[in-house]
């Protein structure tokens, strides 16, 4: 006999999904303590919705969906509910949003880093057309965050395809323990 296993959803959430995007309201403060409170789905569908990101004013999530049949870039408006504004156009991952500007950056599906300028009026997104805002690529790393944007906006930490003419392998990590020690050791002069 087969066994059974029952699957709780939770509220909002269709019968079929895949990965979905949760809220997790966090209840108390800091004298009681913080707790989690109930989840809901933001983002349930049959499709896979990962890589959630609040905007700086907290309005709207970027997210990463492949109900096109490819990963591309949404945005909603949060808490909900309301529509969907498809961002990226060829391939989009990773959303990132500027905290200086207007701007949400992604990763295409060529490696590259592009950018969206958008406008907010009132609960309506307007997104303009995406392009690409370096010529550098990056490391393409399944399952892991290789990409982060500082927060002025203006520079980002990748993870960086090696040269043709450098050995590299991917699953070393060099870690540097006390790093001004040790750059103040290799640069030091002796007199």
């Amino acid at each position: 006999m087969a066994s059974q296993r029952k699957v709780s959803r939770l509220p909002g959430a269709p019968a079929q999904t895949l990965n979905d995007i949760m809220i997790l309201p966090m209840e108390g403060g800091e004298a009681s303590g913080w707790k989690p409170g109930k989840p809901t789905a933001f983002a349930a569908t049959p499709f896979n919705e990962t890589k959630a990101v609040f905007s700086p004013d907290g309005h709207w999530l970027a997210y990463q969906s492949d109900e096109s049949g490819q990963p591309e870039v949404y945005v909603r408006a949060f808490p909900g509910p309301g529509p969907r504004w498809q961002v990226s156009t060829s391939a989009g991952f990773i959303p990132m949003w500027s905290r200086q500007r207007k701007e949400l950056f992604f990763r295409s599906g060529d490696q590259k880093i592009m950018v969206v300028t958008y406008t907010v009026e009132r609960d309506s997104f307007s997104a303009g057309k995406p392009r690409q805002w370096s010529e550098g690529l990056f490391s393409d790393r399944p399952f892991t965050w290789n990409i982060d944007l500082h927060p002025d906006g203006k520079r980002f930490a990748v993870l960086k395809i090696p040269d043709e003419q450098t050995e590299a392998n991917p699953d070393n990590v060099v870690i540097i323990f006390n790093f001004f020690d040790e750059l103040r050791r290799i640069t030091s002069v002796s007199h």
